[in-house]
């Protein structure tokens, strides 16, 4: 297949957008495509310093060096989970360290193993939660903190369209309308939250793969081992399928929620539930004590019960 502006050998057909480009064309095409997020959601001004949360995976890799590249001022924020299996979280830190390297930005590192006093693959055993849901709950909580720590109004994530409309999809079946009513490409600023955004919203995953290939972004190629088996898994799955069957399913899927969701969200902020600061860290949350310190108050009576339990000698 050959390139529609240049006819060279294409790297990348978009069937959504019937278009082929070559690999000199698709980065540029993809960055224009990330502006567009940017400026119809009105995402980030210029001038704005933006914290890039990057994972060590491809799409945060990807947005990192897009963002870079169409001039915004940005620097990383990496969450080390302090997963040893397959030595997952050392290696996703080298590929996010030598991105920093690369494009000769900041990046600022949270360990978990010093949050936390242990790795997210340990969490299961202390507390009832399993390690997806610790591991969700302990990066929003720290994101937030980072940023606000460190002088930033906005933070960007790599959610994809595949993210998006899989995390829609999943909310569908189960009917989760509060957690669809907080699904948005901006999450404003308020009472203790930064500013939230999602600039690869309507990009496929196969897209950005494409884009960190070859840009030469550096990531971690391997998945994080406790995905495995997830039901995330089967619904991208299903989606899959459906695109290849129709293309743009998946943009339509989304397009239309965001279209239907200003009218849940109008009924949603009448019955918004009151935010208060939680007595342990002062972080927004419904009840006393927020999620966050409950986990790590939890990991902390659990450890010092074991530690009583077998002293040292």
């Amino acid at each position: 297949m050959r390139c529609r502006q240049c006819r060279e050998k294409a790297v990348i057909f978009m069937p959504a957008h019937r278009l082929a480009l070559c690999k000199d064309h698709y980065p540029p095409w993809f960055r224009k495509q990330v502006q567009r997020a940017i400026d119809r959601f009105r995402m980030l001004r210029r001038g704005e310093r933006v914290l890039v949360a990057v994972s060590g995976g491809k799409d945060s890799g990807a947005l990192w060096h897009a963002l870079h590249h169409l001039g915004y001022e940005t620097e990383g924020l990496y969450m080390h989970l302090g997963i040893r299996v397959e030595g997952y979280s050392d290696q996703s830190y080298e590929a996010v360290r030598r991105l920093a390297e690369q494009l000769n930005r900041p990046l600022h590192v949270v360990d978990f193993r010093e949050e936390l006093g242990m790795g997210i693959d340990e969490v299961r055993g202390v507390t009832n939660r399993p390690p997806c849901s610790a591991c969700g709950l302990s990066k929003r909580y720290h994101m937030n903190q980072a940023a606000r720590r460190l002088g930033f109004s906005v933070i960007a994530t790599g959610h994809n369209l595949d993210d998006e409309a899989v995390t829609l999809l999943n909310n569908v079946l189960a009917w989760n309308t509060e957690f669809m009513v907080r699904q948005a490409p901006v999450l404003p600023e308020e009472e203790g939250f930064v500013r939230k955004v999602k600039p690869l919203i309507f990009l496929e995953e196969k897209q950005t793969t494409v884009y960190a290939l070859v840009e030469g972004v550096p990531f971690e190629r391997d998945e994080c081992p406790f995905s495995v088996g997830s039901t995330n898994l089967v619904l991208k799955d299903v989606l899959y399928r459906l695109e290849a069957h129709s293309p743009g399913t998946k943009r339509r899927f989304v397009e239309g929620f965001f279209h239907w969701r200003e009218q849940w969200l109008a009924e949603a902020l009448r019955t918004k539930p009151d935010l208060r600061a939680c007595t342990v860290c002062g972080y927004p949350t419904t009840g006393e004590v927020c999620a966050y310190c409950r986990l790590r108050e939890q990991i902390q009576r659990r450890r010092t019960v074991h530690a009583v339990s077998h002293p040292a000698g």
